[in-house]
């Protein structure tokens, strides 16, 4: 089963664009170059690319070298509609073939944190997901001290799976799933 090629550049919610990474534009960033970006009007949030985003670059692009081009499965900044600022980022680490899933995970810039983008973005990722039917599970994980993403994860009915070390484990069934099998 292969991944089909993203039939949406974006998705849209009341106060958010997410448009998909793509390598160039990873790549640009990671050399302090916004020419992508300003071709397509973004600017850049107050502290981003913080250096959570900096260090995700590299896997967003081992994860896009792995498909002809977006699916999806991978990373999307996060942007407001009104100021076209990038705020932050979500998205997955590629879609897992063997267990049929996808881990989330999502960053917020501390300027915008505390504002509902998160949960905002979150929800509407979900149901992106959620439309797909090879998708049977999302994944997560976060700090045993990160309260915030505890929050976000409890707010859209993720289960707690298992705690190691200082990591909670989550899931979230997808009630659309298809079991292929």
């Amino acid at each position: 089963m292969k991944v089909k090629k993203l039939e949406i550049d974006n998705l849209i919610t009341e106060r958010l664009l997410l448009i998909p990474y793509t390598i160039d534009i990873c790549k640009n960033i990671l050399n302090n170059d916004y020419k992508d970006l300003e071709n397509l009007n973004l600017k850049r949030g107050k502290s981003w690319p913080d250096a959570d985003v900096l260090d995700t670059l590299p896997r967003i692009i081992i994860n896009l070298n792995k498909v002809e081009s977006p699916t999806g499965f991978e990373s999307w900044m996060i942007i407001k509609k009104e100021t076209l600022e990038i705020i932050g980022d979500l998205g997955f680490k590629g879609f897992n073939y063997k267990e049929e899933n996808i881990d989330l995970g999502y960053g917020i810039i501390i300027e915008e944190r505390r504002k509902g983008y998160a949960v905002e973005s979150v929800k509407k990722i979900i149901e992106w997901a959620f439309s797909n039917e090879i998708i049977k599970e999302i994944t997560a994980n976060c700090l045993t001290e990160n309260s915030s993403s505890i929050n976000l994860l409890n707010k859209f009915n993720f289960e707690q799976v298992r705690t190691e070390n200082d990591t909670i484990y989550w899931n979230l069934i997808n009630p659309n799933y298809k079991n292929k099998h």
